[in-house]
């Protein structure tokens, strides 16, 4: 599901060209390679007609933000076949960055590649979380920004709704005029993407895993480790079960299974996280006390904002000139599944908004009216979500689960899903095939797993993983308390975790969660 930043990240950077790309090879025996029959040309239909996959040295991307891991990373494009069931497809270019060990005395020999999140975030934005995970401590990091993402060519961004998100603020979640405005701004990335020659039906999950597994036969690497968290967890399960050759392990993180993802689905995980989030409260004595019951709470405000919404004026997080917000029912479930305030606020938050005081919420809906224009590749958003989450299912199916999730809500919160506001009017703009039948598939693997979820994640609910470990039968799965969307970056011990899994995948020391708790709650006066 769609990706969130967890926090700015500045750095130093410096550029470096590629001379030579990949790791020693490894001593231990690797299955069959078919990937190396695809990058020497062959198409995914067979046809032997697609031009061969290579990886071509080059610079380093230049973010706004240096970024320090880049200064000495080996950098260049993975050139691929844009659609490889058409024969003659054009070429495009992946960016992608192999990023040294931090301690290079005893590095290990299998890098780990990453899958991020969305689809359609900046993967090298990503980089300075992982490097402070300790992703590369003691071997090769290596990441690629999945097709049409910054940095690629092409890159599928698309400003016309970046600056829709930005007015949003000030409209109603639900609102007919919001809902005109992002058809319109759809449309026009639509239309000046195709009209530049995109092939929007090849920006898939199959695709992406595709470019992976050419990704390693390009650099030469006999194996690898895979860790992708949310969209890139649904990116690795499918990588897994199409290009298992020269896995070592796979660790997924805030797991969305391929074969549950669509869009009603979003609600279920909206629900399972929201309560986890007042379940820890009520377990602990001051939070009870002060908080007795935030299920009805929440459910008064959701009723009362979306019946007689606000319109307020506010200055951004950041700071500047005030901007107009309006909260309504479907803005404030909208913030609370994307962590604004964060978990710990969240009951104080309610509890100042039942009072007549809608400040943090107001000013976490603020924070979207500035926009890192161009940066998301909504484009691969939308291929994405419309060719694989949407299709099977109807507007009322999306009813009918939120309805579930949220019983006595009004329905015109309930109709849109969570994060993913008129999906369907935007899936019928931007018209492209279905794939649910080849991409809702699960994943069943001997390939050593590790599945960590965040106990308070309302993105991708941590009881999902539980379905796919069945079928990935040497599996570890943990669930740490207290935590939301994408564990690693924000527990230490969840770092830990994985630090041990990428050691010995089939006997990871796991022992820190035990003791785990959420930290307190926030408590204002009455």
């Amino acid at each position: 599901m769609p990706q969130h930043a967890i926090h700015a990240v500045t750095a130093a950077a410096a550029l470096v060209s590629l001379a030579a790309f990949g790791p020693a090879p490894s001593s231990a025996p690797s299955p069959p390679d078919r990937s190396a029959a695809r990058s020497a040309g062959q198409a995914a239909d067979g046809t032997g007609s697609q031009a061969p996959s290579r990886f071509v040295p080059g610079p380093c991307p230049k973010p706004p933000e240096p970024i320090a891991a880049l200064g000495n990373a080996r950098c260049g494009y993975l050139e691929v076949p844009e659609n490889r069931s058409r024969p003659g497809s054009r070429t495009i270019k992946l960016a992608a960055a192999v990023i040294p060990a931090a301690e290079p005395a005893t590095p290990a020999q299998e890098p780990v590649v990453f899958m991020a999140g969305g689809p359609g975030g900046d993967t090298f934005d990503d980089i300075p979380f992982l490097v402070e995970s300790g992703l590369n401590k003691d071997r090769e990091l290596i990441v690629m920004a999945q097709r049409g993402n910054l940095y690629d060519q092409p890159n599928l961004a698309c400003p016309e709704i970046d600056r829709f998100n930005a007015r949003a603020v000030g409209l109603g979640y639900d609102a007919k005029q919001a809902q005109q405005l992002l058809l319109k701004a759809v449309k026009e990335c639509r239309d000046r993407l195709t009209a530049d020659g995109v092939d929007l039906s090849a920006y898939n999950t199959t695709e992406n895993a595709a470019d992976f597994a050419d990704l390693r036969t390009a650099l030469n690497i006999p194996r690898w480790n895979v860790y992708g968290y949310s969209y890139g967890s649904d990116l690795a399960l499918t990588y897994v079960r199409l290009h298992p050759e020269g896995i070592r392990a796979v660790a997924i993180d805030s797991v969305t299974p391929p074969q549950s993802a669509t869009l009603p689905w979003g609600w279920s995980s909206a629900a399972e996280g929201i309560d986890h989030i007042f379940a820890a409260c009520a377990a602990q004595p001051a939070c009870k006390s002060r908080y007795p019951d935030l299920p009805r709470m929440l459910t008064e405000q959701v009723r009362k904002l979306e019946a007689h919404p606000l319109t307020l004026h506010v200055p951004p997080p950041g700071g500047g000139k005030p901007v107009e917000v309006v909260l309504d029912g479907g803005a404030l479930l909208n913030q609370i599944v994307a962590f604004a305030p964060r978990p710990k606020d969240l009951p104080a938050a309610l509890d100042e908004l039942s009072r007549g005081n809608p400040e943090r919420f107001a000013r976490a809906r603020a924070a979207g009216s500035v926009q890192n224009v161009g940066a998301f590749a909504h484009g691969l958003t939308e291929s994405v979500a419309c060719s694989e989450w949407a299709p099977g299912y109807s507007e009322t199916d999306v009813l009918k689960a939120g309805r579930k999730a949220f019983p006595g809500w009004p329905d015109t919160v309930l109709a849109q899903v969570p994060q993913l506001p008129f999906q369907y009017p935007v899936c019928r703009v931007w018209n492209v095939p279905d794939r649910a039948s080849v991409q809702r598939v699960a994943t069943v693997s001997p390939v050593p797993a590790l599945l960590v979820s965040g106990t308070f994640d309302a993105k991708t609910g941590a009881s999902w993983a539980k379905g796919v470990a069945r079928d990935l039968s040497r599996s570890t799965a943990v669930q740490v308390p207290g935590i939301g969307h994408w564990v690693v970056p924000q527990s230490p011990c969840a770092q830990r975790v994985l630090a041990s899994f990428l050691a010995r995948p089939t006997a990871p020391d796991t022992s820190c969660v035990n003791d785990l708790k959420p930290e307190p709650f926030t408590i204002i006066p009455k």
